[in-house]
């Protein structure tokens, strides 16, 4: 089975508390704090592997974790920090937030990592809030909860060459006698349901071939399996144009596959293309061939992909045509919206609900009541200094707030006391 589009969910690893506590022992008057810094929580982390040729391995998993760093512990301790989860995902994975609103990365080499979901930053113990006017602190912070995210991910086969036609001219027989590659052939539309991909072998050179499933007319549009294949050869920057000398009409063939090339993206017909011409082996062909050879501007080659007829010598035509591509460029908009997704929003944001309740909330204000612990007075407290310091006290007076109102930050309500 071929997936090249999975949804999954991951979720960084929480950071590990700090701890609060205090040195004693005997003979070690004023010990002081004590308790350790929790460990960071683990990353998901996506890894190139050239082994792989698609996304199934991620279908069976949708909700991926890492684990939680480890919490502070007293005689000054800190937590072990959490392993990262590596997964092993093939070249050519791409990377975007659940809408695809977002591009988040592309891994197009082996070993090239991609961090999808960092784990939580450990929480400080009291060891850390401890200053001359406060050398013995009774809280500590809580670890920073992961990253968690639902991301859309898609498969773009990386391959130098790609082969395109019509169902049944024999692509997959091209790529099952220049290369290791074993796709299923038989005598009937559609037997490639599919991308495969080959490595080609050219004296001491090599080049990774892709055949893809046929287009027919009006593919653009969802007719036979639509152009969902064609994004493989986004890639590619040869194109071996197939065309089935027995057909009626092999111009008309390859003037319709180019127009389905042109409205899935114009760019594809600036690249590179070798028309091959196959089953010369069969009768009756050569006033066929002589009228594509006036009407086709493209280098042809004359092959016959069941007796091998010139397949070598188109190789190395295409190694020829390889060298000579230009470099595939990257669409810039891709690129930019990866500064988008990691912007952060306003350190706090303050509404009156339909209760008349004043509700506050922020990417900065989340983190902070996410660290505070406020089962620890001194915590809260603390927590308080730091609402002031947002300007959160100012806010409240400006929208009205007076004694006894009731203020909620998240999931925790307090009065507010002027």
């Amino acid at each position: 089975m071929f997936i090249d589009e999975v949804t999954v969910e991951v979720f960084g690893g929480r950071g590990g508390n700090g701890m609060a506590s205090y040195r004693r022992e005997k003979y070690v008057e004023y010990g002081g704090p004590w308790g350790g810094n929790g460990g960071h929580g683990g990353s998901i982390i996506f890894v190139g592997d050239e082994g792989k040729n698609n996304l199934i391995d991620l279908r069976y998993q949708r909700h991926i974790r890492a684990k939680n760093g480890e919490n502070g512990m007293s005689k000054g301790m800190h937590g072990k920090n959490a392993e990262h989860r590596f997964i092993r995902v093939p070249l050519g994975t791409i990377v975007y937030s659940e809408n695809k609103e977002f591009f988040l990365g592309e891994i197009t080499n082996h070993d090239e990592r991609l961090v999808v979901a960092r784990g939580g930053k450990g929480g400080r113990g009291n060891i850390a809030f401890a200053t001359a006017k406060n050398p013995a602190p009774d809280y500590a912070e809580n670890g920073d909860p992961g990253e968690v995210r639902k991301l859309h991910i898609e498969l773009k086969v990386i391959a130098d060459v790609g082969l395109v036609g019509y169902p049944s001219v024999g692509k997959s027989t091209i790529i099952s006698v220049v290369s290791n590659a074993r796709p299923k052939i038989a005598e009937y539309h559609f037997t490639t349901l599919q991308p495969n991909l080959g490595m080609v072998y050219v004296g001491e050179e090599s080049f990774v071939l892709a055949d893809l499933p046929g287009l027919i007319e009006d593919a653009h549009i969802g007719h036979g399996l639509g152009i969902r294949f064609l994004k493989h050869i986004e890639r590619c920057k040869v194109f071996l144009h197939v065309l089935d000398i027995t057909r009626d009409d092999p111009y008309g063939d390859y003037v319709k596959i180019n127009h389905e090339l042109e409205m899935y993206d114009e760019a594809l017909l600036e690249r590179p293309q070798i028309v091959v011409i196959n089953k010369i082996d069969m009768p009756d062909t050569k006033e066929k061939i002589e009228e594509l050879k006036s009407k086709i501007s493209h280098d042809i080659v004359l092959i016959s992909a069941i007796t091998q007829e010139n397949v070598k010598t188109l190789m190395y035509k295409t190694l020829e045509a390889l060298k000579e591509a230009p470099k595939i460029e990257t669409k810039d908009e891709e690129t930019h919206k990866l500064y988008e997704f990691e912007a952060q929003g306003p350190d706090f944001e303050l509404e009156i609900s339909e209760d008349n309740v004043f509700e506050l909330s922020g990417t900065k204000l989340k983190i902070m009541f996410e660290r505070t612990d406020f089962t620890k007075d001194e915590a809260v407290k603390r927590f308080a200094r730091q609402l002031r310091s947002l300007g959160v006290d100012e806010a409240l007076r400006d929208k009205g707030a007076k004694n006894g109102d009731i203020v909620r930050i998240f999931d925790f309500e307090f009065e507010f006391i002027e």
